[in-house]
């Protein structure tokens, strides 16, 4: 048996076709017509006007003709077709182009991660959003970092604290390489959410009042640093070494679950009696 590659303008024709005759015309308060339908769902004509093109150029599609629509035309058909998120996300995988950003950006924890934050205790765990604002933490964390409970909303952002924080600023061994994957992460984030005017605000805050956030945002570097090794210099327990690990849920894709894990058997029993405090 072979396995063949995808013929993505050969899918997407297939794709286009059943997501159409799935569809209800009921749904969509079509006038009833007097010729009988003589295919399931909606005709190519009904998908061309609610979608904003020509029954030609839909035809074409579904012929798999060559044609490679823009990203406006695969947004536009998504609409009309209702596609769900993953479905939509298809559609735009098989037309090779980007979809723009249809998701508000998370500004509380989706109360299931939230729970899991809990859940995760004994290890310190947070939840944060693509601005690196702090959504939820637990306990540990709490101890590990900061009461996060004693900040204002507006100050629990894990990139203003690590430049502005007092406690934070000395809290990382190797603070600059820190800051600079932070700030890394935040320009691919700035990328992916131009549209984000509360991103925007604090990069331009970061800038105007920080010397070294403003030096390294124009080495315009770009990093998203998934897993890794922090040294911290904690006031109470001493140096603790951790391995953090940086999760996104599927079905909350703007949050990322953070989880630290101790890198020594020194660090465990720290932060065994930081945690046991």
């Amino acid at each position: 048996m072979k396995t063949r590659t995808v013929d993505t303008t050969q899918e997407l024709a297939a794709f286009l076709r059943t997501r159409r005759e799935r569809l209800d015309p009921q749904d969509f308060g079509l006038p009833s017509r007097r010729q009988a339908r003589r295919t399931p769902g909606l005709r190519r004509e009904e998908v061309a006007e609610l979608a904003g093109v020509s029954t030609d150029y839909v035809v074409r599609l579904e012929q798999a003709r060559g044609l490679r629509p823009s990203a406006d035309v695969v947004e536009a058909l998504a609409r009309a077709l209702r596609l769900p998120p993953a479905e939509r996300a298809y559609l735009f995988n098989l037309a090779q182009q980007r979809p723009r950003d249809t998701d508000k950006p998370a500004d509380a924890p989706a109360p299931p991660l939230a729970r899991l934050v809990d859940d995760l205790s004994p290890l310190p765990a947070m939840l944060l959003n693509h601005r690196y604002d702090i959504l939820a933490w637990n306990g540990e964390m709490a101890r590990l970092l900061l009461d996060f409970d004693t900040l204002p909303p507006s100050q629990r952002n894990a990139m203003w604290l690590c430049l502005m924080h007092p406690e934070i600023r000395a809290l990382y061994v190797d603070r600059e390489r820190v800051v600079r994957e932070g700030i890394a992460h935040l320009r691919a984030a700035w990328a992916a959410h131009p549209e984000d005017r509360a991103l925007t605000g604090l990069i331009t805050e970061c800038t105007s009042h920080n010397e070294e956030f403003a030096r390294l945002w124009a080495e315009q570097d770009i990093r998203v640093n998934g897993r890794g090794r922090k040294v911290l210099r904690h006031p109470d327990a001493g140096v603790i070494a951790v391995h953090f690990e940086v999760l996104t849920p599927l079905e909350d894709p703007d949050q990322r679950l953070v989880i630290y894990r101790a890198a020594d058997e020194e660090s465990r029993a720290a932060l065994d009696r930081l945690c046991a405090r």
